[in-house]
């Protein structure tokens, strides 16, 4: 499951063994030693001097300071918190638009040296092609990748079309590839519960593979979620309260507590503080990172710096981030600073805002003070290059045709949480009046399915627009999706996305505000982050100019999951409005015509 240039030998290798015994004897020099650091012990919570002798890729001692001294190689950790390295056990390299290279220098030298990647979305747009690119662009990085099968290819079979379609005879081939660890979070609650044969299919590959499956448990409780539970599901990320917090957790599901929404975790700490331990099943995860965070606050290590900041112990925390996480992934050799385990270790200045000093993967020092030793190895993109598979369109496009002058139409109220809603309003000269306060929302399938028209619903309470912002980075089946105040900024914003190959825009009143270029696959730029970084923060503030936001549910970050059908509520997609709940999908807003 990782990487071959990450582990040239494995820990059960003769000779590395036999090699370490005899350095833990004293009776062959170590070919490191790590002295004068604190070993923060993951198991008692004790902070304690110790020197650490590493023998290639392990760890062969711990031991008193100044005690040894036989080493190829002395490194000084000059009084630094020494950490096994941090483990993120769910996220998405696309959600930070850079490619898997370009992700790990960003985060390595931050202390995060394993990390669990769902590429769902190259899946949903490449199918195995783009599952294929994830392993073999993670397989030469020094940052450990443990890559999981998409389970949700579509996220909503029947109500949304992506660019492939993954059952359970894709996902039981994909688990026999030893790179792939399991399979990634399942989103299709609903078919899970119901005993969906697809999805039952899908999970059970994962049981009958030894492999752990991941779950996606928004809103679950009671009846349902002990179903999904008994089904197969193992885990969950999508926690909306303290109490729901406590609920899962009752429950017996593994916790990938998640920094991308940040006004949770101060509930989040408060529960567990209350409860007084930090619990096994407790681990840590980013999900998604946008750019400009990356690059300004960067990945698993800003999550464990914010959860400290708003009350956690720094030991509770850097538990969840290694040991606990280690054990979700039944990774024996990860986890603990301690003699046979592998040498993952992050040094830190101190334990409130977590700077490393030095950040060791596999036995070797990979960067120094925040910074890389060596760039990562990239690779070669290409066929997931030229994904958006459209041609430009006009303003009437994206308005709704309908006979008649007075109608019913059907709403989408509310971001995130979303409901049905009805509105009357008019037809003039064979167009559709938006409802009064309504923002429009188009989806096209770009993968080149269906007829590449967009389709076009309404939404309310999401603000009053003066533009449109278009992306291709639209969860989960990544269509061309463009929310706006009127039709002829949603052509502009939507033929400028299409022009770049895919990526972002925002438009006001004619005029292109901000402009993110991601060609491969529409989701990924393969320029350096602090540009890429750049981009999308001129975006973020060129939307400020367009609508006001109201969080916490109405941010920017809505925009991404507007079409998320396998959620439950109302949701625009490429084939209508889709209702998981009802597995239905309402092909036009248009309900009735009235005169």
């Amino acid at each position: 499951m990782t990487s071959a240039l990450l582990e040239p030998q494995d820990l059960g290798d003769r000779d590395l063994r036999l090699r370490a015994t005899a350095a833990a004897r004293g009776d062959a020099p170590f070919d490191l030693l790590l002295i004068n650091g604190i070993v923060v012990d993951m198991v008692t919570g004790e902070r304690r001097a110790a020197d650490i002798g590493l023998v290639g890729p392990m760890i062969a001692s711990v031991h008193g300071p100044g005690s040894r001294d036989d080493a190829l190689q002395i490194v000084d950790a000059e009084g630094g918190f020494v950490t096994p390295g941090l483990i993120d056990t769910h996220m998405h390299i696309e959600s930070s638009m850079v490619t898997p290279a370009t992700y790990a220098d960003a985060v390595l030298p931050r202390g995060v040296t394993t990390i669990v990647w769902d590429p769902h979305e190259f899946g949903n747009v490449h199918g195995v092609e783009g599952v294929d690119y994830a392993l073999a662009a993670t397989r030469e990085l020094f940052l450990r990748v443990i890559t999981l099968a998409p389970s949700c290819v579509p996220s909503a079979p029947g109500l949304e079309l992506a660019g492939a379609d993954f059952d359970a005879d894709v996902i039981g081939a994909l688990l026999e590839r030893p790179e792939i660890g399991g399979i990634a979070e399942v989103m299709n609650m609903h078919g899970v519960i119901s005993g969906d044969p697809r999805m039952s299919g899908i999970v059970l590959a994962g049981l009958a593979a030894s492999k752990p499956v991941c779950g996606h448990a928004r809103g679950l409780e009671g009846p349902d979620l002990a179903a999904f539970m008994a089904a197969g599901v193992s885990s969950d990320h999508e926690l909306t309260s303290g109490n729901d917090l406590m609920n899962k957790l009752r429950a017996g599901l593994t916790i990938e507590l998640r920094g991308s929404h940040d006004h949770l975790l101060p509930d989040f700490v408060e529960t567990l503080n209350t409860l007084g331990h930090l619990p096994q099943t407790v681990t840590l995860c980013t999900d998604d990172v946008f750019p400009d965070d990356l690059h300004r606050a960067g990945g698993l290590d800003d999550v464990v710096r914010r959860l400290v900041r708003y009350g956690l112990k720094p030991e509770w925390a850097l538990q969840a981030a290694t040991l606990n996480g280690a054990r979700r992934l039944q990774r024996e050799d990860l986890g603990l600073v301690a003699a046979g385990r592998r040498a993952d270790l992050a040094v830190f200045k101190d334990l409130g805002d977590f700077q490393t000093t030095l950040v060791f993967a596999n036995g070797k020092c990979v960067a120094r003070n925040g910074q890389a030793d060596s760039a990562s190895p990239k690779t070669d993109a290409g066929d997931l290059h030229a994904s958006v598979k459209l041609q430009p369109f006009d303003a009437d496009d994206f308005r709704l045709r309908s006979h008649g002058k007075r109608l019913r139409v059907a709403t989408i109220d509310r971001p995130r949480f979303t409901r049905w809603g009805e509105a009357e309003t008019d037809v003039v000269d064979g167009f559709v009046t938006p409802p009064e306060g309504a923002t429009l929302i188009s989806v096209t399938n770009r993968h080149g399915k269906g007829d590449g028209k967009p389709k076009v619903g309404y939404l309310r309470e999401w603000g009053c627009w003066n533009g449109a912002f278009a992306t291709t980075v639209a969860h989960d089946s990544h269509n061309l999706t463009v929310i706006g105040g009127s039709a002829d900024d949603l052509a502009l914003a939507a033929n400028t996305v299409i022009a770049t190959g895919g990526g972002m825009a925002v438009v006001s009143r004619g005029e292109v505000l901000a402009s993110l270029p991601l060609p491969v696959s529409g989701l990924v730029s393969e320029a350096p982050l602090a540009d890429v970084a750049e981009q999308f923060a001129s975006l973020r503030s060129a939307m400020d100019k367009v609508v006001d936001w109201q969080p916490p549910y109405l941010v920017f970050k809505a925009c991404f999951g507007a079409n998320l059908a396998c959620n439950a509520g109302p949701h625009q997609t490429d084939l209508g409005i889709a209702d998981v709940e009802k597995g239905e999908v309402l092909s036009s807003p248009i309900l009735e015509i009235l005169s």
